[in-house]
């Protein structure tokens, strides 16, 4: 809230941090948070380690870009973009733009494309918002296979794109040597690369939508600032192949998305909100355990960055993220029980609208969660890597987490010089004296690792591949 009363734009799920009941009850707020802020920098969630998993996958977006000669534009999107999971932690999100195809809102001419453009018309009318259909205006010179057979008549001699047929075209493809494919998960297809490397896959088309981007921009709010916010409206918007469901049209409807502005957005989080944000992910995996996405990652990141805009910055400190735990706890019971939660780009857009969220799941939730309010700063012992960290020895957890971090890092470079080092068959060059380097020093500090364990009366079985594993996840 803001301090004259709640704006016309701003959700009353969204209020400002309560007072204390005593000032004990502060210092005890206060003093738990700040542990609690240094446990999630041991853990992994240090803006460093941050801001150099944002780089790493930045840069592995821009070396696959480059591979397909600018045909496509790939964005390590999720988790992994925003740079809040480990290595192994979490699936990586690929999206594949198409730089052939544009996608325009109603109003917007198309003669400034050139000839080899496909230029596709959005229509929003009788479609849920946040979602709309193509209709084909021009085929460009250049067309992919997976595209042109997406097209369907709409009964009127047109011809619409159809979002499942785009999917369908693209899950056909011939699959690379140790990659298993899954079944189609909404827009993405889901695959794992030699057992343990999880990768989803969205193909999308660039949105060109300077109405909704406009829209979103002149909101008030105390953030993102207007240099930050002009950064998210020229990175623009894409279209993913996923219709609203339940809708008479779902089959051709596209969803409106704006994955690199919200990388942008997460990345001027400060380190509270950050934080925030790594702390409800905690709770969504240890605590709700939404069996079929009925809470999502997403919905947490929304309400995060309805926070961040309708409150003061100087708010967020590494004193009070307990107390905005508590808010943000209120605000997902407030969704639950309402089953309305506003889309940040697009606030007519209800995200919970198509939760799936069944009565007995939405009671059992919202009991737990009425009960972590009641429990104060002692809800972080719901935790488990909370709680471990908490009992350990501060000097082994430091020393672990160094080495956890640096193999990460190294991780990561390699990641990026393999296919910096990769031929056009994909193989690559193993002589090469960084991949050496870079492996070298990752198998030191595994080394040095399981010697520790050893040490102290662990026993560790297949130590190189167990211990990896281990420290990625």
């Amino acid at each position: 809230m803001a301090e004259s009363g709640t704006r016309p734009d701003e959700p009353e799920r969204f209020p400002r941090q309560g007072s204390m009941s005593s000032k004990q009850d502060l210092i005890q707020w206060e003093n738990t948070s700040v542990e609690t802020c240094t446990i999630l920098s041991w853990l992994g969630y240090g803006q460093e380690i941050i801001q150099a998993r944002r780089d790493a996958y930045r840069e592995f977006g821009k070396l696959l870009t480059a591979r397909t000669c600018g045909t496509t534009t790939c964005i390590i999107t999720g988790s992994k973009g925003e740079g809040l999971s480990s290595f192994l932690e979490s699936d990586q999100d690929q999206m594949i733009v198409n730089n052939r195809v544009f996608c325009l809102e109603d109003d917007v001419k198309s003669c400034a494309f050139p000839g080899e453009i496909t230029v596709l018309r959005s229509l929003s009318r009788k479609s849920y918002h946040g979602h709309c259909r193509l209709l084909l205006e021009r085929r460009g010179t250049t067309i992919h296979r997976q595209l042109n057979d997406a097209f369907c008549d709409d009964g009127y001699g047109r011809e619409l794109l159809s979002s499942d047929l785009f999917v369908n075209n693209w899950s056909n493809e011939r699959l690379a040597e140790g990659m298993v494919q899954h079944e189609r998960a909404g827009p993405s297809i889901p695959s794992t690369m030699h057992g343990h490397f999880h990768n989803d896959k969205v193909h999308a088309l660039h949105y060109y939508c300077p109405n909704i981007l406009s829209k979103w921009a002149a909101r008030p709010r105390h953030w993102p600032p207007p240099e930050v916010a002009q950064r998210v409206v020229s990175l623009g918007a894409v279209l993913t192949p996923v219709g609203f469901k339940g809708s008479e049209y779902q089959h051709v409807e596209w969803r409106v998305c704006f994955n690199a502005g919200e990388i942008e957005l997460i990345s001027n989080l400060n380190d509270t909100q950050t934080k925030l944000y790594v702390l409800l992910k905690m709770i969504k995996n240890d605590v709700l355990h939404p069996r079929k996405k009925e809470v999502t990652s997403y919905t947490l990141k929304n309400i995060v960055l309805w926070m961040a805009e309708n409150n003061p910055q100087a708010s967020f400190h590494k004193k009070s993220i307990l107390q905005w735990l508590h808010e943000a706890l209120d605000a997902l019971r407030v969704a639950l029980i309402t089953l309305e939660l506003p889309y940040y780009m697009i606030p007519e857009r209800n995200l919970m609208a198509t939760s799936g969220l069944d009565e007995e799941q939405q009671r059992t939730w919202i009991s737990t969660i009425t009960d972590m309010l009641n429990e104060g700063p002692r809800v972080i012992l719901r935790l488990p890597k909370i709680r471990q960290c908490i009992v350990a020895h501060p000097e082994p957890l430091r020393w672990y987490s160094g080495r956890r971090i640096e193999v990460e890092m190294l991780t990561l470079m390699l990641m990026n010089r393999v296919v910096i080092c990769r031929d056009e068959n994909g193989e690559y060059d193993i002589t090469d004296a960084i991949l050496q380097a870079l492996i070298r020093r990752g198998n030191e500090v595994i080394t040095d690792v399981c010697e520790r364990m050893i040490m102290e009366g662990s026993r560790v079985f297949n130590a190189d591949a167990t211990i990896f594993d281990r420290i990625m996840m």
